[in-house]
């Protein structure tokens, strides 16, 4: 049997007014398991892409009609509501683990010795970012699944993605000033290379919006668009990401840069010519279901080489210093 610990009311003051300076306190993990908490929470930021795409190519989009509650008259699905309740309940479940673990990573972060304030800030920035599409998402349902707010509703989970991302690379940095590895023009070059990422993100929610997957078998409003031709410009733009891709690794050789940007250019421009297999198939074949979800998981993907190009171009050496106390810090709100 273990023994639990018994608590003064000190102690139970201290975890109420601030637990995680209580977790704190009296645990410091490694910086494997803060990197791990860190690469949880993007794991579960690409999962809730890809289930929600499979709410939406199922038709299961109404499945619970209305929002927080499944029904006017019950919390969760019920049977009566067969596979689509049960579809759209289970993504909704879903939010709660990826609440878990972006928890976790900004436990992780706080526990940490030396504390870092700007890993822990990143950790609530991922928490408010799924607060915000929680409620969106309600909104998404509320408004039987208006295509701009199916929109923005992708678009916030590739904000929450990016933040994770960055999270989990800054687990291994330090604290000081970024030092370009590459020239401002390289940089610059990247720079556009991510615009041209972003846009073509973007119009693929277009594409979607505009398109026979409406995520429900109910009349629901589509964007009023030629879809063919929002299509051969989300392909054109794909061309101009991987052109900006190629002539990005072809710069980093030409002045010498180090390894890191090299590779994830390579790995860029590898998931780009995957994605882009994907992209021709589905658009050739009808959209198949299958080949959508993949696609919206090669979505992630392309967004994570990109954010991954941008961060391999600055570094940032990690300080080595007297460890800060938690204690120094008790006034403070984590």
């Amino acid at each position: 049997m273990v023994r639990v610990p018994k608590l003064t009311r000190a102690e139970v003051a201290q975890a109420v007014r601030n637990p995680l300076l209580y977790i704190a306190d009296r645990w410091t993990p490694s910086p494997r398991t803060v990197r791990r908490a860190a690469m949880s929470a993007v794991v579960m930021a690409v999962a809730i892409v890809v289930t929600g795409g499979a709410v939406r190519l199922t038709g299961s989009g109404l499945g619970c009609p209305t929002w927080p509650k499944c029904t006017d008259d019950s919390l969760t699905a019920t049977g009566e509501m067969g596979f689509h309740g049960a579809i759209e309940f289970g993504n909704r479940m879903l939010t709660y683990v990826l609440c878990a673990a972006v928890g976790w990573a900004i436990i992780a972060a706080r526990s940490a010795k030396p504390w870092r304030r700007s890993l822990t800030r990143l950790g609530w920035a991922q928490f408010w970012v799924v607060m915000g599409n929680a409620v969106l998402g309600g909104i998404v349902v509320l408004v039987g699944l208006n295509p701009y707010t199916v929109a923005a509703h992708f678009l916030l989970s590739t904000a929450l993605l990016t933040i994770a991302l960055v999270t989990w690379q800054r687990v291994g940095e330090g604290d000081t000033a970024p030092r370009p590895l590459v020239g401002k023009a390289v940089s610059q070059l990247t720079w556009l290379l991510a615009v041209a990422a972003g846009l073509l993100v973007a119009v693929g929610t277009v594409v979607t919006g505009a398109g026979r997957h409406a995520g429900d078998s109910s009349d629901v409003h589509r964007i009023p668009i030629d879809w063919k031709m929002i299509a051969q410009l989300h392909a054109d733009l794909a061309w101009v990401v991987v052109a900006l891709t190629v002539a990005l690794w072809f710069v980093l050789k030409a002045v010498d840069a180090p390894v890191g940007p090299l590779r994830r250019a390579r790995d860029l421009f590898v998931i780009l010519m995957a994605q882009g297999v994907v992209g021709y198939v589905q658009y050739f074949t009808d959209t198949p279901e299958v080949l959508v979800g993949l696609h919206m998981f090669g979505s992630c993907l392309v967004w994570i080489g990109v954010v991954r190009v941008l961060l391999s171009l600055r570094e940032r050496p990690v300080e080595v210093g007297p460890a800060a106390t938690p204690h120094s810090e008790s006034a403070l709100i984590a």
